[in-house]
């Protein structure tokens, strides 16, 4: 398998290649060369294999020649060790939970296994990430105490939740850690434009290796084509159906929305997909008129979605070759406000008792109110809830009305002390953040 640059400009990669240095030569985002579609007795046959071993045959094509068939399954084994489960919420719409990690959000999927990949090819190196929430604490929580890996993290300051930041702080305290997390004073848009540019730097990258875990690094995204397998396995194991799900995915750098496209491309049985978003509305604002007009992102209470302008866009173009009609064949978009927002996590929880954070709720919005009905039909919907709603009790507490039990983990994050880091938001700080 090789990798090549969504620009066309720099030579193909193999995946060792494309992991360690996040972004192609040319400036471009890796993605595979080819993507090949499962054969149907496999598609047929999905509800006979455990969510490992769905990781295995998701990930085997994209490593073959890189990584031997033992230390990928170890990888995979060692990485999805909590579970995935799929929640009927209300008849015929299901909630995909992906916040039973060690950080209780859907990105410790894709960090797990990129970490254990990275550390079975053996490269020393610097992995420099920008997080808009949730990212920054998986990729610290998955890289802590990987000896070839030193971790900076880049966060907004004041614009992520307070147990997000307690999350992302949590190794600072202690000196002989190998992850730092810095408050930049900027938003999520200038932490990324930081990345990218220290990722220009060639005289930065001369003296330090580096590498991104966020989605720009397509070794965080292509774990995250696994649980898309995963719901249309579970969704049949449950109820039977064959029918093909609507899949709606809570979207901001549309990291996770781009994995499922490409978990579609290789043969997951899924009709069509929302992106949903809250007001950085800018890919449902493409897909309405053809036009993608980037933007400063808008702060709101689905922090982790405040992206003016998504970086995973440009693979979206590559995918589709540029054609509107493409990706309007395979999605469509829709966003909405805080209101809204709150709103729903209250009447859900009311109706059914499920509590969605401000994120789930947007996915839970999207397939329920924007679905094309024509295309619904009566095919089940699949939202993505894609962080623990006791990540979020500053927003989600008072709409319902009472408190939300804190999970172990994340009740041990918030008992560590936290040493906040802040940085400007210059290039001349990240060098210094990085060590250069």
């Amino acid at each position: 398998m090789r990798f090549v640059s969504t620009r066309g400009q720099a030579s193909a990669a193999s995946l060792g290649t494309a992991l360690f240095d996040g972004l192609a030569p040319d400036g471009g985002l890796y993605v595979p060369d080819s993507i090949e579609p499962w054969p149907a007795d496999e598609i047929a046959s999905l509800t006979s294999r455990s969510l490992p071993e769905l990781g295995l045959r998701v990930l085997k094509p994209f490593a073959a020649g890189a990584i031997d068939a033992a230390t990928l399954s170890a990888v995979v084994y060692e990485s999805l060790d909590f579970p995935i489960p799929l929640i009927e919420v209300e008849p015929g719409i299901f909630a995909l939970e992906l916040f039973h990690g060690p950080t209780l959000a859907f990105k410790d999927v894709g960090a797990r296994v990129m970490a254990r990949l990275m550390a079975a090819l053996g490269a020393d190196v610097t992995v420099l990430t920008a997080t808009s929430g949730d990212t920054g604490s998986a990729v610290a929580n998955a890289f802590h105490g990987i000896a070839s890996a030193r971790v900076v993290i880049l966060y907004p300051e004041g614009r992520v939740s307070p147990t997000q930041e307690a999350q992302l702080t949590m190794f600072n305290e202690d000196a002989a850690s190998n992850v730092r997390a810095y408050a930049v004073a900027g938003s999520f848009d200038d932490c990324q434009k930081l990345v990218k540019d220290a990722f220009a730097d060639t005289s930065l990258r001369r003296q330090i290796p580096l590498t991104s875990a966020n989605s720009i690094n397509v070794g965080r995204l292509l774990p995250q084509m696994i649980y898309y397998f995963q719901a249309v396995a579970e969704l049949r194991r449950q109820s039977g159906t064959t029918k093909s799900p609507i899949v709606c995915t809570p979207s901001g750098n549309f990291g996770n929305l781009t994995a499922g496209l490409f978990a579609k491309r290789a043969g997951a049985p899924i009709e069509r997909f929302v992106a949903a978003t809250n007001a950085n509305d800018v890919v449902p604002s493409y897909l309405t008129t053809g036009q993608f007009r980037p933007r400063a992102s808008i702060r709101t209470i689905a922090n982790a979605m405040d992206v003016g302008n998504p970086s995973n866009f440009e693979r979206l173009i590559w995918l589709y070759k540029g054609r509107l009609e493409g990706a309007q064949h395979d999605m469509e978009g829709c966003h909405y406000a805080d209101d809204d927002v709150r709103a729903t996590i209250r009447q859900v929880h009311e109706r059914t008792g499920y509590i969605l954070d401000p994120h789930s709720a947007i996915g839970y919005l999207g397939i329920t109110s924007q679905v094309d009905r024509a295309r619904r039909a009566g095919r089940p919907g699949i939202f993505l809830a894609t962080a623990h709603p006791a990540k979020f009790p500053e927003v989600v507490e008072p709409v319902i009305g009472r408190a939300i039990e804190r999970p172990r983990a994340l009740a041990l994050a918030l008992e560590q002390p936290r040493k906040i880091l802040r940085i400007d938001a210059t290039l001349a700080a990240v060098r210094g953040a990085v060590g250069a």
